[in-house]
């Protein structure tokens, strides 16, 4: 057992073992949940593996225990849905031996008696999605995808319901019914997770925090934020259709842009010469990472201009900014569907990155009227959010 890097802070109360995916998206809310339960008397140890290991000496109230000999193979692409899920699998396969040492794997948790959980990111809209897959493929309405990008998918969800399928009768008992829930809850809901744990400390990389004070210097809604995640890359000709269209709409925006996220590129070199000076130093501010939750909440910010992954969706709802959608794999199309169609909080790029369908969602979320009438929709559901 290797605990070079074990964290041992006072033992009390039940004992938990969380085991957070190592990928941002999933290492922030349960860092995030990890506090929710360490304040309600619970002691926590957090599994991890050494990629994309969190920092234990921003958590001293919780204890860190790595797993040793995973190394990620270099080859393995995160950029596109079936890489993510391969890369899921991946460590499936390479973990479960290391994992198993230490008492947590389904088959494990089973065979011990020990009860589990498991602590879904996305949003709960999307199970209804893909559990319909089969049925949304034979209706033709995945013309647009690979049958491996399909078969890949469709296989995860379907191991995915088969394991939560064997658990979900208890002898005695009828189905719980949607309907039903509400007797059955025994206190309020706690969430979104976000609002009780600042997220900064869990960040994976360096966050650019003059990203705030270039904020301070701008009018109140008038920066629009664009940042795609922690995952997604794009390819170099998209990279130069969304500087053109941010250019183009003369709106003040701060832009993440990630290093390595632009295929064949390091960071900003694809740029056209005198791009920067003449389109940028004015009006707009290139960081490589920034304190999303920090940014979101700044008075001047607003707009977003998101993957629409279900943290950020809800980051942005809770803060009461409207949204630009650029869905790129999983929930966050429906996520971006929510958005811009049931809650009509925010747009969707349709045409994927053309500058001028940017250029004119920019304006039409940050200047026209039905930017307007967005914000104050997202105003009234952050109201409830933030409702005690």
């Amino acid at each position: 057992m290797d605990t070079s890097d074990t964290t041992k802070p006072c033992n009390r109360g039940w004992p938990l073992v969380l085991l957070p995916l190592p990928l941002q998206g999933h290492i922030n809310p349960m860092l995030q949940l990890a506090n929710i339960l360490h304040s309600k008397g619970f002691s926590i140890t957090i599994l991890h593996t050494r990629f994309n290991a969190p920092n234990p000496t921003n958590y001293p109230h919780l204890s860190f225990l790595s797993i040793p000999g995973v190394v990620v193979d270099g080859n393995i692409s995160v950029s596109s849905i079936v890489g993510i899920l391969n890369f899921i699998e991946y460590l499936n396969d390479k973990c479960f031996n290391p994992i198993k040492e230490y008492v947590f794997v389904t088959s494990v948790a089973d065979e011990l008696k020990l009860p589990r959980i498991v602590h879904r990111t996305s949003s709960v809209s999307s199970f209804l999605l893909f559990a319909a897959f089969p049925v949304i493929r034979d209706m033709g309405y995945f013309r647009r995808y690979s049958d491996e990008a399909f078969f890949v998918l469709s296989q995860s969800y379907e191991h995915f319901f088969a394991e939560m399928k064997s658990e979900a009768l208890v002898k005695g008992f009828e189905p719980l019914k949607i309907k039903d829930l509400p007797k059955f809850l025994t206190s309020d809901p706690e969430g979104p997770f976000h609002k009780y744990f600042h997220a900064s400390s869990s960040s994976l990389l360096a966050q650019d925090q003059t990203s705030i004070s270039w904020l301070d210097k701008h009018p109140h809604n008038s920066v629009l934020y664009v940042s795609f995640g922690s995952l997604a890359s794009i390819e170099e000709p998209e990279f130069l259709e969304i500087a053109w269209g941010l250019a183009n709409s003369k709106q003040p925006f701060l832009w993440v842009v990630r290093p390595g996220s632009i295929k064949g590129s390091e960071w900003l070199e694809t740029l056209p010469d005198g791009f920067l000076e003449r389109n940028v130093e004015r009006r707009g501010y290139i960081v490589k990472w920034a304190p999303q939750q920090e940014v979101l909440a700044h008075p001047s910010t607003g707009g977003f201009w998101t993957h629409n992954g279900w943290n950020s969706t809800l980051e942005s709802i809770c803060e009461g900014v409207p949204m630009i959608c650029s869905p790129s794999f999983g929930d966050q199309f429906p996520n971006a569907r929510y958005v811009s169609d049931l809650w009509k909080i925010g747009t969707v790029l349709e045409n994927g990155f053309e500058r001028g369908e940017i250029e004119g969602a920019v304006k039409r979320v940050m200047v026209d009227k039905e930017g307007t009438e967005m914000r104050n929709r997202v105003m009234n559901l952050k109201g409830k959010v933030d409702k005690p």
